[in-house]
């Protein structure tokens, strides 16, 4: 919707970026206005003693039989989350933190954002005379390749497996990155070419690695150290998003588009060996099993 609103606001000529920027109003005070009817988190409440309030939410949302059973759990999980930031140093844990991260700074760093958030830029300043909106208008389309594929993603991720997707994703990045690379050596690129290889490029991440790493992460640890396991974990992810965003057009700069984005391909390369030879496959594994992993010797 975003790409949408933006797309329709570049019609109003050079001030268009303003109402870009204002229109993010309306969602914020919506927000803003539907946080006073949210309920307090029930595993907050619990954490806090007050038993009472928590129950209340959780009879509201699923009635006072499912609520019942919903503290138990609630209670039986917090119990177990008992880990300390000391134990993600301890040999097994160690291993399954270093894979989160490394797999959380490799879903950036295979260049995905570059098409997401710069899309209009390389079409306007890289692929021939488009207009402001028309290029604009082509970020909607890879917008809207990676919402649908998205959904797609959802549907098999538990069927196919997390790795094979992951494999998957990454190499297909990898073939469509090398070929914008390739389309960047001649002037002007050929636009069309351009265009459907930045749509697969989107839509391969959006199939695996957009979604499944976020799954690989969650899943990686045992309950006890899961929550401070992942911070970290997600923390890496934003910083090598950051990285990712601040360095691009410079990179461009200092050695071409093709360079660029060549050298992404060779991330997404090294991520497909990294998937392949370290990442275990959680898929249909309980939290117990994945935690037995870990205590046997790296391969």
């Amino acid at each position: 919707l975003a790409y949408l609103v933006n797309w329709l606001l570049s019609y109003l000529g050079p001030s268009g970026w303003r109402w870009m920027f204002a229109s993010a109003v309306v969602p914020s005070v919506l927000f803003f206005a539907a946080l006073f009817f949210v309920p307090e988190s029930p595993r907050w409440l619990i954490k806090q003693g007050r038993d009472g309030e928590a129950l209340g939410i959780l009879t509201r949302v699923g009635g006072s039989e499912r609520a019942a059973a919903e503290m138990r759990v609630i209670k039986e999980t917090i119990l177990e989350e008992s880990g300390s930031l000391r134990q993600l140093l301890e040999p097994g844990l160690r291993r399954a933190l270093v894979i989160a991260v490394a797999l959380a700074v490799l879903q950036q760093i295979t260049g995905i954002n570059t098409v997401l958030f710069y899309g209009s830029i390389i079409f306007k300043e890289h692929v021939g005379n488009h207009s402001d909106s028309s290029a604009i208008g082509a970020n909607v389309i890879v917008g809207a390749i990676n919402f649908f594929v998205t959904i797609i993603a959802l549907a098999i991720i538990d069927k196919v497996g997390r790795k094979p997707l992951l494999i998957f994703s990454a190499a297909g990045m990898a073939a469509a990155e090398i070929l914008i690379g390739v389309c960047f050596l001649f002037q002007p690129p050929p636009a069309t070419l351009v265009m459907t290889a930045i749509g697969v490029c989107a839509a391969c991440f959006a199939v695996g690695l957009g979604p499944g790493v976020w799954v690989m992460m969650a899943e990686l640890f045992p309950t006890r150290i899961r929550g401070r396991a992942m911070s970290i974990a997600t923390i890496s992810l934003w910083v090598a998003c950051v990285a990712l965003t601040l360095t691009f057009l410079s990179l461009v700069r200092a050695i071409t588009a093709s360079g660029a984005f060549w050298l992404y391909a060779l991330m997404s390369v090294i991520t497909v060996v990294f998937v392949w030879r370290v990442t275990p496959e959680t898929k249909g594994k309980t939290l117990e099993e994945i935690e037995k992993l870990w205590r046997r010797p790296a391969p």
